[in-house]
């Protein structure tokens, strides 16, 4: 029994160090901080975590309490960025694929991806039989398909 114990505790322990730390906002470097709060004067709930070099946040804004995440390198700079949106905001080339590839399904779960000055959507399209997730690109492109 100890040794399932040990197994348990050792795999915990595995789990937490590869998934990131919650670090407190004093121990995130000025660079990063001064950066995040020119990008996000709003940010409401704010909690960082760190991963080997890079700085996660995750936030909310608005009134209806958006969800966002930032990734931010050592130096400052943020390399990722990740929002909650509605169906209404995605761009009008994405709403026609999904009409056309998709008909009748519900979008859930939709977020706006901005990685390298590229912009893409990750959403949730479900049917009474089917669930995908689904990436698509500006253009309404599908990037990335996956049975939910």
């Amino acid at each position: 029994m100890k040794k399932y114990f040990l197994s348990a505790l050792a795999l915990l322990i595995t789990f937490a160090t590869v998934t990131g730390q919650d670090i407190p906002k004093r121990n995130v470097p000025s660079v990063i901080l001064n950066n995040f709060q020119k990008s996000f004067p709003n940010a409401k709930d704010v909690e960082w975590e760190k991963k080997g070099d890079v700085y996660k946040v995750d936030f909310e804004t608005g009134t209806f309490r958006n969800d966002h995440s930032a990734w931010y390198n050592a130096g400052g700079e943020l390399i990722r960025h990740k929002q909650e949106i509605s169906k209404k905001n995605l761009p009008r080339a994405v709403l026609a694929a999904i009409e056309k590839d998709y008909p009748g399904y519900r979008v859930n779960d939709v977020e706006k991806i901005t990685e390298k000055n590229q912009v893409s959507y990750k959403m949730e399209v479900k049917s009474l039989t089917e669930d995908w997730d689904i990436i698509y690109d500006a253009s309404g492109k599908i990037l990335s398909k996956k049975a939910d």
